[in-house]
């Protein structure tokens, strides 16, 4: 699948890396020329485009009109709306993805057909469930209720999988550790990565198989 992310910042570059990492092929926009020397040596299977992606010129370049998904990430919900809509009114593409920094902001992208995604939404959502420490708690559903992406929190105590190399974890069928995110730092899992007391693990899992996920990561 060919993805064009827009902006390169820790958001950016972290799902430029791992839709790198799934095979797919990235290219990613970022108008800092700092940050777009940054990101190519952080995502060496990503191309890099350095430009404006509100500019329909560096969207060409970048490759949007035979991308199946642009996805826009910057700090700033005004260029991510113009950016999308550039996307998608111009170059026909077939999903697009906003990041919204502002939960006001996502009824006006629902609005224009953008797909809008709030970290804000997904916290306050975390906190109305009330999920302890060590649950396992759903992000978001996807392919009709049949996938979910999930965060697990290891246990700073006492956790099953901590120490454990993650290629021996012996994960359930249908389960993809996709995140690690460790005090302030987001890491793309490989085999060799160790998990660690308190880490957060994100997972794309079936929903069938969350219940055991969480017994093979936390051991209840």
């Amino acid at each position: 699948m060919r993805i064009v992310v827009n902006g390169g910042g820790k958001v950016g570059s972290f799902l430029a890396g791992a839709m790198v990492k799934n095979n797919h092929q990235v290219t990613l926009i970022e108008r800092r020329a700092d940050i777009s020397e940054k990101v190519a040596l952080e995502v060496p299977g990503a191309l890099i485009i350095q430009g404006d992606g509100c500019d329909v010129r560096y969207q060409e370049d970048a490759g949007v009109p035979d991308a199946q998904v642009f996805v826009s990430v910057t700090g700033d919900d005004d260029d991510n709306l113009v950016a999308c809509q550039i996307a998608q009114g111009v170059f026909s593409v077939p999903r697009v993805i906003a990041r919204v920094n502002n939960p006001k902001n996502e009824e006006i992208f629902t609005a224009l057909g953008i797909e809008a995604v709030s970290s804000t939404t997904i916290i306050s959502r975390l906190i109305e469930e009330e999920i302890s420490i060590g649950d396992i708690v759903t992000i978001q559903t996807l392919k009709k209720g049949k996938l979910a992406l999930v965060e697990v929190a290891l246990p700073i105590t006492d956790g099953v999988s901590a120490g454990s190399r993650i290629k021996d974890l012996d994960l359930p069928d249908d389960c993809v550790l996709v995140a690690i995110i460790r005090n302030d730092d987001v890491m793309i899992p490989k085999g060799e990565t160790v998990l660690q007391p308190g880490d957060s693990v994100i997972a794309l899992t079936s929903v069938a198989r969350e219940k055991a996920l969480k017994q093979r990561l936390i051991g209840r």
